[in-house]
């Protein structure tokens, strides 16, 4: 996982100042940023999610007060916030519509209800387009006009960044990359989403494990079968582990994900032409820091070479993400800072 962005000091800060707020299944992340992308100060509360989002809201009002209090700001001088969050969303309506990692938030109005709270423009955004700008702004995007960028993790989550603008699209479904098909075959893998050969059912960390299971089921040799003996529970982190460790199966299961991911690479490719493809979220496999990392994302890119048209294949860079956890809540600040600069 690349490093969390390093803060600077308040008093070197550029202003205005905004506040990323960026809300997951399990934790909530909060972020003040200056006119550069640079983060001040950081902090995150547990989500709670069973408690509702009204009660997750004002325990990140006080979380954000002592955040700001612990380097000499008070909420006088944010200018705005940045909210993102996962799954379905109303964008224009400010509102959740359906995140299944937060069923009892269904159909809440969460950008006026932080608005509230905060007193504070609030600008709001889907979680992974967030990312996305994050990466655009001040990450491994920052030198290109335009990008792609898959998060990989539980899911597979999008965000699409042309110029200054997130495609969020006509029904606030746009982007949503780890649902582009890439098997229709009547074997397909069926993706968490409910429908079968999303580019999800077969690049996520759950789809990573439930691949490993099937060869392991089939009596494939592999050290992974001990760990699972001694943990009861497969996860992606142990596949990546053994891999470097020189476990065949293993490998074998993390290059067949990059071979699914280069054709889904390809296919966006061709549809958007971006400057850049940018891999994010917590499944890396140590990124350009490990061997595994490397000759993943290597692999990706033979398949974008022998695969898609020439002139992209030679030019559109593939690479890992800079920004780590902090992609969300940076770039969140950064749709707030756009809003700003518009409404002028």
């Amino acid at each position: 996982m690349p490093s969390p962005s390093s803060l600077i000091d308040v008093h070197t800060a550029q202003r205005p100042l905004f506040l990323g707020f960026d809300v997951g299944g399990t934790s909530i992340k909060l972020g003040v940023v200056d006119d550069l992308g640079r983060p001040i100060a950081n902090t995150k509360i547990v989500t709670e999610e069973d408690r509702g989002p009204r009660d997750a809201v004002k325990r990140a009002r006080v979380a954000v007060d002592e955040m700001l209090r612990s380097v000499g700001l008070s909420m006088s001088d944010l200018t705005g916030v940045g909210l993102c969050v996962p799954g379905t969303m109303d964008i224009p309506r400010g509102m959740f519509l359906q995140p299944h990692n937060l069923p009892h938030w269904h159909y809440f109005p969460i950008r006026d209800c932080v608005a509230e709270a905060f007193g504070k423009p609030v600008a709001f955004a889907n979680d992974a387009n967030a990312a996305a700008y994050g990466e655009f702004w001040v990450g491994s995007g920052k030198q290109y006009h335009s990008i792609v960028m898959l998060t990989l993790g539980t899911g597979v989550g999008g965000g699409i960044i042309i110029g200054d603008l997130s495609i969020d699209g006509e029904n606030s479904h746009g982007s949503e990359c780890g649902h582009i098909i890439v098997d229709n075959s009547p074997s397909a893998r069926m993706c968490g989403c409910g429908q079968p050969g999303h580019l999800e059912a077969y690049c996520s960390a759950t789809a990573l494990v439930q691949r490993t299971h099937e060869l392991i089921s089939q009596g494939r040799a592999t050290s992974l079968t001990q760990r699972i003996g001694e943990t009861s529970q497969l996860t992606a982190l142990m596949i990546a582990e053994e891999a470097d460790r020189g476990d065949s199966l293993a490998y074998e299961v993390i290059m067949e994900l990059a071979t699914w991911l280069g054709l889904g690479i390809v296919t966006l490719m061709h549809t958007i032409d971006p400057g850049a493809v940018i891999l994010g979220g917590a499944m890396n496999f140590g990124g350009h820091e490990d061997a595994v990392g490397r000759r993943f994302i290597e692999h990706i890119r033979g398949i974008v070479r022998k695969r898609a048209f020439p002139i992209p294949a030679q030019r559109t860079v593939i690479d890992f993400a800079a920004l780590g956890s902090d992609a969300g809540y940076i770039g969140a600040a950064g749709i707030a800072r756009l809003a700003q600069h518009s409404a002028k």
